[in-house]
């Protein structure tokens, strides 16, 4: 429907209308009939409220059956002695050293680091210039092999594992994956 080009309804004159003088109003039908009582819902009601007013009074009932407050003077004269500990760990404990032995590690061989081996040079000192700009100092050396002739770029020695876990550690925080930790053999 085409709302904005529609025409304007006419007015309709303020008496009634002939189509509307024989049905009455469906307001006006509402507000002459009477309106039902929900009996149900008020005998409900009501036996909830008699049920909770019950319910108080047997509770209220049993406020007289509590014994008397004992007095101050009393209630201190009736209190048990204070028992004895039965354990004597805590007085041990705060008096007693703690003596740990620590054996001493054992090192193994030391630990070196390779992050690449290349066929070429130029690609194994380009690693090992990513590695220096990591903050790391690291070595190539060629080693002749089954396969010819390979450049490898190692860092090292490590005394521990530990501390060649720690280089690794920055190496992977620079972007440079792939390194592995090995016993010093550069034979």
């Amino acid at each position: 429907m085409d709302y904005a080009n529609r025409k304007p309804k006419p007015k309709k004159k303020s008496g009634k209308s002939s189509g509307q003088r024989g049905k009455p109003s469906a307001r006006g039908a509402a507000a002459k009939q009477p309106k039902q009582v929900p009996w149900v819902a008020i005998v409900l009601v009501l036996a909830l409220m008699a049920a909770f007013i019950y319910g108080l009074l047997s509770i209220n009932g049993d406020g007289d059956k509590l014994p008397a407050k004992p007095t101050d003077q009393q209630a201190t004269d009736e209190l048990p002695p204070k028992p004895k500990e039965k354990w004597q760990y805590i007085q041990e404990l705060e008096s007693k050293q703690v003596e740990v032995d620590v054996p001493e590690r054992e090192l193994g061989p030391p630990k070196l680091m390779q992050c690449g081996s290349f066929r070429k040079q130029s690609d194994a000192e380009r690693l090992r210039a990513e590695i220096a700009m990591a903050g790391l100092e690291s070595q190539v050396r060629s080693s002749e092999g089954k396969n010819g002739l390979w450049y490898r770029v190692i860092l090292g020695p490590y005394e521990t594992k530990r501390a060649a876990e720690r280089e690794r550690h920055k190496l992977q925080r620079a972007k440079i994956y792939g390194c592995a930790i090995w016993n010093w053999n550069l034979d």
